[in-house]
């Protein structure tokens, strides 16, 4: 099972076991079908009036005019009508209300160039003088260190780095913005999406990528992700959309748990979860999506460059941590990149040597 873990404004919800995410906060239900109404034909006696005029003498007796009636006919159709018009308003109300409950998240889309070549191509300086001064209103929450464990191995590739989240998840959602930094630093990104985080969960609508059909190249690790679930609401949670293979379930049960991660309770998995090269692990993200509240994806790129913007330095200081596990994975290369004083200042926090 699969458990959006958060750090500082608060955990997401825990999916339900057999496939399906954490409900949002507030449901999405469709209306129930409306019943279809029929129509009686309405009768009547003809009313008998009171009082005629009264028979003239050797003529003929005239019946008094009675109350003038809708026809049977006429009453049918005037019935038939307003059961057509109930039936009209019941179908719109319907379709409005399943609009509404669908329209409550945030569609994947390519990422726009712009994006991605600021996220990808943050200078050298900015990530030296960041270092690890993540703000303290970011609640940063450092990588768990492990020690004495076999380089990670994935598809036959060492050493290899594994993603495991889902796109409604807003605490994924700030982890992405430094793992797309962080690994552009060691290879080429093809295909970036970009989305938002659940509307309706903790710090809503976090404006992210998405990794479902991206593609990493590096000539020094593999990177795999798995995002499991989208941010379309379904009537018990969110709609599938990845599943890890048998080789990343064994990683997944076996890193997952609080022999590994303090805190952690057996048979969850805190969303994200992270393995870099089993010399780190991120569980629950590293700073607060709270951050990145109402801000753009291109407000978020566009600042990259500037080490005293509070969000810059969240996501380059995680960039950094992550860099420098990737560099104790990869033998310290690219050394332009592990050399480099910001991962050196990572990499000393976390003590890697």
């Amino acid at each position: 099972m699969a458990v959006e873990q958060g750090r500082g404004a608060g955990s997401g919800n825990t999916p339900k076991p057999g496939g399906n995410a954490p409900k949002p906060a507030s449901g999405s239900p469709s209306a129930k079908d409306a019943s279809r109404a029929r129509s009686r034909p309405i009768t009547g006696k003809k009313p008998v009036g009171k009082g005629g005029n009264t028979p003239r003498p050797g003529g003929k007796s005239q019946a008094a005019p009675g109350p003038r009636r809708m026809s049977g006919a006429l009453f049918a159709w005037g019935a038939v009508g307003l059961v057509i018009i109930i039936i009209v308003v019941l179908v719109i109300v319907k379709a409005t209300s399943s609009s509404n409950s669908n329209a409550a998240f945030t569609p994947v889309t390519p990422a726009a160039a712009s994006v991605v070549k600021d996220v990808t191509s943050i200078p050298a300086s900015v990530y030296d003088k960041v270092g690890t001064n993540i703000p303290s209103a970011a609640t940063p929450h450092p990588p768990i260190v492990l020690s004495n464990q076999p380089a990670l191995t994935l598809g036959g590739h060492t050493p290899a780095m594994f993603y495991y989240g889902a796109e409604y998840c807003p605490y994924c959602a700030a982890e992405r913005w430094a793992m797309t930094a962080a690994l552009s630093r060691f290879g080429t990104w093809s295909n970036l999406d970009v989305t938002a985080s659940s509307h309706t969960d903790v710090d809503p609508a976090t404006n992210t990528f998405s990794y479902r059909s991206a593609t990493f190249t590096s000539p020094y690790l593999t990177f795999v992700s798995v995002e499991q679930y989208t941010t379309t609401p379904s009537s018990s949670g969110y709609t599938k959309l990845q599943d890890p293979s048998k080789e990343e379930d064994t990683l997944l049960s076996k890193y997952s748990s609080p022999t590994y991660i303090p805190g952690a309770t057996a048979g969850q998995i805190g969303f994200p979860f992270v393995d870099i090269g089993n010399v780190v692990l991120i569980s629950g993200g590293t700073f607060s999506p709270q951050m990145l509240a109402g801000l753009s994806h291109s407000d978020i790129a566009g600042n990259l460059n500037d080490p005293n913007n509070s969000v810059t330095q969240s996501i380059v200081g995680t960039a950094n941590y992550i860099s420098a596990a990737i560099c104790a994975s990869t033998k310290q290369q690219p050394s332009t990149v592990c050399q480099s004083s910001g991962v050196r200042a990572a990499a000393t926090a976390l003590k890697l040597g």
